[in-house]
């Protein structure tokens, strides 16, 4: 992962703009993702949440983001998540 490149969208922990290029929107996501959640663990969308909500503050559009593009998967019924 480009460091330099997050560091293009990132400042103090938090999301200043949301990258136009879909490779630079998945390598922020993923970057995101690593520092945020464990591997197959399960979380509730208030728990994921309360986690992307110190990184951006439209957290749901960050959420279904990382729903579209992979990142994150969940259950049909939109309760459980996991990374």
């Amino acid at each position: 992962m480009d460091t330099q490149n997050i560091n293009k969208w990132i400042k103090d922990n938090k999301i200043q703009k949301i990258p136009k290029k879909e490779k630079d929107k998945i390598e922020l996501f993923n970057y995101i993702a690593n520092l945020t959640f464990e591997k197959n663990v399960q979380y509730t969308e208030k728990e994921i949440n309360e986690k992307l909500k110190n990184f951006y503050i439209d957290y749901a559009l960050l959420r279904r983001y990382m729903v579209d593009y992979k990142i994150l998967s969940r259950t049909r019924d939109c309760k459980t998540y996991w990374y």
